[in-house]
């Protein structure tokens, strides 16, 4: 009889495929690692009866490392580094699974890796491959590829077995002696070198901190640095809107101004005293439409992660750990995935079927199945996993706390991905009153569809009374608002972890580790709410290298990396190639780096001075506490300062025209100033850069003679369809303006084909 090893990359998965293959009969026994059990076997493998022992690792068991004689920091030239031989060892806690390894492999003539089937995964096979080949030479080599741990997948799994892919152990492979290789360099520069001018803050031993550096981390670690200083940099500017309010049918109905706002008093003034001269309100138009809202698409990781983060109140990490677990136990399919649209192939019905026993969204799923399953498919796909979907039933008697939570909420987006969109109706009143627009917008909802069952989104009615087309109205009141433009808010994970998505800085299965390793180094804090903060010591390190000419906190340079490492994946580039072409681009900026060190130094002093000067510190970390380098207020209520300190100035520009703030709610957003008034304030567009055409200014009063020459020589034209001689109107209301004369049409403001022209006479 053939004997096959089998290995899992945690003890659950083993166990799991141990159960469905053996159909619960297998027998337990002890491994070197009291974590790793050894579970054995009979069934079928490749048309025969084989005899299967299944056991697993932990994760890596081997990483990159430097030769001995490269660990003193002191003494070796760190630029030596970049190019100084390193070994791929067992790590030392890993070194009891390595021995259960050899000792399985020498009594079997298959290896079967059964790791997670992503990169990391494929790389950890690598790893179980070489332990055993180093203790049996001829053992042959297989790889299982599934999604999820139930009886059709492992069985499939097992009965199509295939061979491990050497191009995406290759990309890891590279990626790890890259991370290495550059890490350590800085690491170790920035490290020493911080340590040496700043020792009463960092220590000048072994066990003193360590100012690490990681090409994922300091991109990370640049989001929220960049967001930060773009709040710190923010002139907040005043602006002013127009808007119409009107009671009706016992409803109070707010219509918007169709510029949504403008940045000068005086532009606001003088069109709200024309909208007083109308008079009357005109209903130009009511539209009435089918309004949907989206069911969500399939769950990949980055989703998962960030609804973790803003619906359940967990971290990202805390989540995938969760996610892991459920995955471990056969409750959720694959946790880590790129994918957001389910595969033709996938009967999803059974899948649904099972949830019909709960007593919280068994009713709904009952109706997804006579109205049919049907999943909105997103559009990315890694050919590799389906997006995350419950595999079995649960409830809470079975699942208790965040593996609770968790679950729910893969079951919930699941329901609601194979449901029906959310339908309404919308009714939208476009109002007139002299040349300026409004609109107001109500909306009924028809049938909740998914959201009956996805209680993490809202939808709800906003009632509007009636209005018929060509109405006229007085009865209203016209109101200037006033407001000011409000920065962006401070990053949460969720939107950290959108930025690393979008931008290529790791993968769907690193975001949450990078993110807590510059928690874990005091890079940045998490305040209250769950908005991110750089510490003292995370803006400092930013703005040295910045200094420098380098920006190693953008992301440029590691999602290069990401690309290449795709390349090496799909046999575009070989590793080497990539290994050279990293590693001479990261040197070049290290000799540099090393050379203009100081400015690292003179940059963190910087905001050790501005602390000094704002009265002491508080929190860099997740709970706050402690004075620099940790920050001024980074973490959770530590003592000193509200915040962290101002970065030194730089020029500041206009802020951007959008604004995420309670009074910015359209998409229009107009610019304007006074010396830049429009000669058609017809369209609601931003201003043009090029100034508007000033009037020429009359000639000295003396010169009266000249004065009236001009006036009657002068015809200013308004902008209609077709154009005609603009009037002259003075300004009546109250203030600096009062008296003041201006051109505009000369159509009546009854009139629906009168135009926006305004110019100062």
């Amino acid at each position: 009889m053939k004997r096959a090893l089998f290995v899992a990359e945690k003890n659950d998965v083993a166990k799991g495929v141990a159960s469905i293959l053996s159909n619960g009969t297998s027998n337990r026994k002890e491994g070197r690692s009291k974590f790793n059990k050894i579970y054995t076997l009979n069934t079928e493998l490749f048309g025969q009866r084989t005899a299967v022992s299944v056991t697993s690792v932990s994760g890596h068991m081997m990483n990159f490392q430097f030769h001995e004689n490269m660990s003193n920091w002191q003494t070796t030239s760190m630029v030596e580094l970049f190019e100084a031989p390193v070994r791929h060892v067992v790590m030392p806690d890993m070194k009891l699974i390595e021995q259960t390894l050899r000792e399985e492999a020498q009594r079997h003539d298959l290896l079967v890796v059964w790791t997670d089937c992503d990169r990391e995964g494929e790389a950890i096979g690598a790893e179980i491959v070489k332990v055993c080949r180093e203790s049996n030479r001829r053992i042959d080599i297989f790889r299982a590829r599934f999604s999820e741990i139930t009886k059709t997948a492992i069985t499939r799994a097992a009965q199509n077995l295939i061979r491990l892919d050497e191009r995406t152990v290759a990309a890891v492979d590279c990626r790890s002696e890259l991370d290495l290789r550059i890490g350590s360099a800085f690491t170790r520069l920035q490290t020493l070198h911080l340590r040496n001018r700043f020792r009463d803050l960092l220590g000048q031993n072994e066990n003193s901190k360590i100012i690490s550096y990681g090409s994922c981390q300091f991109p990370t670690l640049g989001f929220v640095t960049d967001r930060y200083k773009l709040i710190e940099n923010f002139i907040s500017e005043p602006f002013w809107k127009l808007s119409v309010e009107h009671s009706r049918e016992g409803h109070k109905v707010e219509f918007l101004w169709d510029r949504n706002r403008l940045f000068d008093r005086e532009v606001v003034d003088i069109l709200h005293d024309e909208c007083k001269e109308a008079k009357e309100a005109h209903v130009e138009k009511v539209t009435k439409k089918p309004k949907s809202k989206w069911r969500p698409q399939g769950l990949d990781t980055v989703e998962l992660e960030k609804l973790g983060i803003s619906k359940l109140r967990m971290s990202a990490k805390q989540t995938m750990q969760v996610a892991e677990k459920l995955y471990s136990k056969g409750f959720i399919s694959y946790p880590r995935t790129e994918t957001n649209k389910f595969p033709a192939g996938l009967n999803l019905t059974p899948l649904v079927e099972q949830q019909t026993h709960s007593n919280i969204w068994g009713d709904f799923a009952t109706e997804v199945l006579q109205s049919g399953v049907n999943p909105r498919n997103g559009r990315k796909s890694d050919e590799a996993h389906p997006p995350i979907h419950p595999l079995t039933f649960a409830d809470k008697s079975q699942l208790h706390g965040d593996d609770w939570k968790v679950y729910e909420l893969v079951v919930r987006h699941f329901l609601a991905c194979v449901s029906q969109d959310a339908q309404g109706e919308e009714t939208m009143v476009n109002l007139r009153i002299g040349s300026e627009k409004f609109h107001s917008s109500g909306l009924r909802i028809r049938d909740m569809g998914y959201l009956k069952v996805y209680v993490y989104e809202k939808w709800g009615n906003r009632l509007l009374p009636t209005y018929n087309q060509g109405e006229r109205f007085s009865d209203y009141q016209l109101k200037i608002g006033d407001g000011k433009t409000q920065p962006p808010d401070l990053l949460t994970e969720a939107d950290l972890i959108a930025l690393m998505d979008k931008f290529g800085i790791g993968t769907d299965a690193t975001h949450a580790e990078h993110i807590e390793k510059i928690k874990s180094r005091e890079y940045i804090g998490v305040k209250p709410d769950g908005k991110l903060i750089p510490s003292f010591l995370g803006l400092a390190l930013v703005d040295g290298y910045d200094d420098m000419g380098f920006a190693m906190s953008k992301p440029d340079l590691r999602a290069n990396l990401e690309i290449q490492l795709n390349e090496i994946c799909n046999g575009r580039r070989q590793k080497q190639d990539v290994l050279d072409e990293q590693i001479g681009k990261y040197k070049t900026i290290f000799v540099e780096s090393e050379r203009n060190i100081e400015v690292l130094s003179q940059s963190l002093q910087r905001y050790l001075n501005k602390n000094q000067q704002i009265g002491g510190g508080g929190g860099g970390g997740n709970g706050g506490g402690g004075g620099p380098p940790r920050g001024p207020g980074g973490g959770g209520g530590g003592g000193g300062s509200k915040g962290p300190p101002k970065p030194p100035p730089k020029p500041r520009g206009r802020p951007s025209n959008k604004s995420p703030t309670e009074d910015d709610d359209q998409e229009n957003d107009t610019i304007v100033t006074l010396s830049e008034v429009l000669s058609n304030l017809k369209n609601p567009k931003p201003a043009r850069k090029s100034r508007a055409k000033k009037s020429v200014p009359k000639a000295d009063a003396s010169k009266k003679g000249q004065e009236n020459e001009f006036e009657e020589e002068e015809e200013v034209m308004c902008t209609c369809a077709e154009p005609m001689k603009a009037i002259i109107k003075i300004v009546q209301k109250e203030g600096p303006n009062k008296g003041k004369k201006f051109y505009t049409c000369s159509l009546p403001y009854t009139s629906s084909d009168k135009c926006n022209f305004f110019k100062w006479v």
